[in-house]
């Protein structure tokens, strides 16, 4: 029997009912997280449990079982009726806007000479990685993907969107892919996403490890191991804080709800710049070529997120935003999206491109990897492991994956490896891992063919390396001396 009734028409009683639904899956993953020990040593998020959870409960796991054994009546949707899956499909592409409008809100936009002081080489490791995505995930679509499994060259930016954008990016690329007859690249970038999470924090542990015993580490030191409580994701009652500051009084409005205002605002701005953008590509060169009509919403709203910033600093002398409610908000925004959209992940698209999965996949590991043994080093004046563990496991996840492994490695944030990364994403998140470039590559790759989009990319990656390796690189400071830019500084 199905959990909800299915009806002719969608209802709000659905609509309603399928987020329930997921509350109550997020709530089941947490209490697994806390339980299962292995997914506490693999700091594995309670959301890519809950997920995996739906993605059992649905029609391609539990469906497929109960058409074996002849259950009729689960094998179109699983326990979930189709209508609360078509819910849990539209909510990714809505919660990304979210989550990318709130990047920038709350935080103090730096000056250029104070993000190229701290993150100079954060940011050449950091396009280094993000471009060699590119160059070689294209350059597989060309020789492999292409010739041997029929896909099209499209599939060349499947590692950049699954690994660097994560699960958001893919899922709200999902209406982009459709648009070009590549609908089952979404599916395979959230499964990229899905193994590249969990790869990222299997991996980047075992690097951490390697290090320490290394001592290529400057800070952990050997039997420095998270406590049991930590690897639980729970905060012990000594070090708890409030996950948010009452800056404004509620009997006036709620501080919650005038944060997300905010955000709201943010995401319309987005919106009217995307629609001015197609507006004038509609009276220009639409006719040939269309760019921004495949363009979606979310790296807009980050957009709108640094204008709605910008007024902030301007104006707000009471200092009413909170950046921790803006991050509950997201945090919240993404946990949703994630859970969503692996419910709706379908694994016979995996199973049926099961060759180009695992060399897309193989191919982003080994890139990822390699930049962080071989490269890090010699682009990274002082801390190369604390700088460079956080930009790899990003680029195999989320920003929350690079921030558990920097927090791994450097506990008490004594290295300028946090701030940097924190700097680096200021300026990379507006074009890659789900920005600007990322959104374009489809309709880029699309309209123009590979051949120049392979040929820009190389040239990002020369001109990273060239400045990592050339400028950064011989900056390296003598055993002993302190940091370039001591995290107190910055």
């Amino acid at each position: 029997m199905h959990l909800y009734r299915e009806r002719a028409e969608m209802s709000p009683d659905t609509i309603g009912f399928a987020l329930l639904l997921l509350g109550v899956l997020l709530l089941l993953a947490k209490i697994i997280r806390v339980k299962w020990r292995l997914a506490q040593r693999l700091f594995i998020p309670s959301s890519i449990i809950g997920g995996g959870l739906a993605l059992i409960l649905g029609p391609d796991v539990l469906g497929r079982v109960a058409s074996a054994f002849g259950a009729d009546g689960f094998t179109e949707s699983g326990l979930f009726t189709a209508d609360i899956l078509e819910v849990w499909g539209s909510l990714p592409s809505l919660l990304i806007s979210v989550v990318f409008a709130a990047l920038f809100l709350g935080h103090r936009l730096p000056g250029f000479r104070e993000v190229s002081t701290v993150a100079g080489p954060q940011i050449a490791f950091g396009l280094t990685l993000a471009s060699g995505q590119y160059v070689l995930g294209i350059l597989l679509a060309l020789l492999v993907l292409g010739p041997v499994f029929g896909l099209p060259v499209l599939s060349g930016a499947l590692i950049e969107i699954g690994f660097e954008g994560g699960h958001g990016t893919a899922a709200g690329l999902g209406n982009t892919f459709a648009e070009f007859d590549f609908a089952e690249g979404q599916d395979l970038a959230l499964g990229l996403a899905t193994v590249g999470l969990l790869s990222g924090i299997v991996i980047g542990i075992t690097l951490i490890n390697w290090a320490v015993r290394t001592g290529r580490t400057t800070e952990l030191h050997q039997n420095a191991t998270p406590s049991v409580t930590e690897q639980a994701g729970l905060v012990e009652k000594q070090r708890r804080r409030s996950a948010g500051t009452l800056t404004v009084h509620p009997s006036s409005i709620e501080p919650l709800t005038l944060h997300f205002g905010l955000l709201a605002v943010a995401v319309i701005i987005g919106w009217l710049l995307l629609s001015a953008l197609q507006w004038v590509e509609s009276f220009t060169w639409a006719g040939t070529i269309e760019l921004f009509a495949h363009v979606p919403l979310f790296p807009m709203a980050m957009i709108g997120g640094i204008v709605v910033q910008l007024a902030i600093q301007s104006f707000d002398r009471h200092e009413v935003v909170d950046r921790q409610l803006i991050e509950r908000i997201q945090g919240f925004s993404l946990d949703t999206l994630i859970i969503a959209a692996l419910g709706t992940l379908s694994l016979q698209v995996i199973a049926e491109n099961l060759g180009p999965f695992l060399l897309l996949l193989v191919t982003g590991l080994l890139w990822s990897v390699l930049s962080l043994v071989l490269l890090a080093p010699r682009m990274m004046p002082d801390h190369w492991f604390e700088r460079g563990i956080g930009d790899m496991g990003q680029s195999l996840g989320v920003t929350a994956t690079g921030l558990i492994l920097l927090r791994i490695a450097d506990p008490e944030l004594r290295t300028p490896a946090y701030p940097a990364f924190g700097y680096k994403q200021l300026a990379l998140e507006p074009f890659f891992g789900g920005g600007l470039v990322t959104a374009a590559a489809i309709p880029l790759l699309a309209n123009f063919g590979a051949g120049w989009m392979l040929g820009g990319m190389v040239v990002l990656l020369i001109g990273s390396l060239a400045v990592g390796l050339l400028h950064f690189g011989r900056r390296r400071q003598p055993p002993g001396e302190p940091a370039t830019v001591p995290f107190e500084q910055a």
